[in-house]
């Protein structure tokens, strides 16, 4: 956001309150989607659609920040700064295991992530792609299909409880990876009380890292 000129309504400090919003709308708007039985939602629509409302409710019109502005920030979730632990920590991983994303959105949206934050994922599922959307058990059981897996012989790790407990539904051992910005309305203990693994990545050196280290895997 700081890349273009500050809407007149707003100051700097106002777009951090911003960016923030917009992330937790962008959840509360797929949340909606999920209760309404919509498969697949197009994650750019949505962030698109929770951008407008929080500028129009700031008095931040298309005069201002006009339609090629807000599309440029919408693209702009297209390219993620991996967590400081992800990268070592996903190499250290795929030694013993293979690492597979499986994430709601499209294959683009997927694909535009792990390239720009350079995560070695071995291969990547999305919502577009298996045709179901997380928490649909249908997306958890295709992508153990196509891996020629059994539930029990995987483990779903995340920083979202709804992606865990719907995982866990069909038998996949789950790790909560704790991060600052995911999960703010969640209960941090009664998460760790539901999920096989815990895992703190709030500072360096845990998150992925510390999975790694505890890879004799018996989770």
């Amino acid at each position: 956001m700081q890349q273009h000129p500050v809407p007149p309504p707003l100051d700097s400090s106002d777009l951090i309150t911003l960016a923030s919003d917009w992330r937790a709308g962008f959840f509360d708007a797929i949340f909606e989607s999920f209760d309404a039985g919509e498969e697949s939602p197009d994650i750019d629509v949505v962030h698109a659609r929770v951008l407008d409302k929080l500028l129009q409710d700031r008095d931040v019109g298309t005069d201002v920040w006009d339609a090629a502005v807000r599309e440029h920030l919408v693209r702009s979730w297209h390219v993620q700064a991996a967590w400081p632990d992800s990268i070592q920590g996903l190499t250290r991983l795929k030694d013993p295991c293979v690492v597979v994303v499986l994430a709601n959105g499209t294959t683009r949206l997927q694909l535009d992530i792990i390239r720009s934050a350079r995560l070695p994922f071995d291969t990547l599922f999305s919502s577009q792609l298996l045709q179901a959307t997380k928490p649909n058990p249908a997306i958890y059981l295709k992508a153990l299909d196509l891996m020629a897996l059994h539930p029990e012989q995987t483990a779903m790790v995340a920083a979202h409880a709804y992606d865990l407990r719907a995982a866990a539904k069909i038998g996949m051992k789950t790790v909560y990876v704790q991060r600052s910005t995911e999960d703010p309305n969640e209960d941090m203990e009664a998460i760790r009380a539901e999920v096989d693994l815990f895992i703190s990545g709030l500072d360096e050196g845990e998150g992925l890292l510390e999975l790694a280290a505890l890879m004799n895997f018996n989770i």
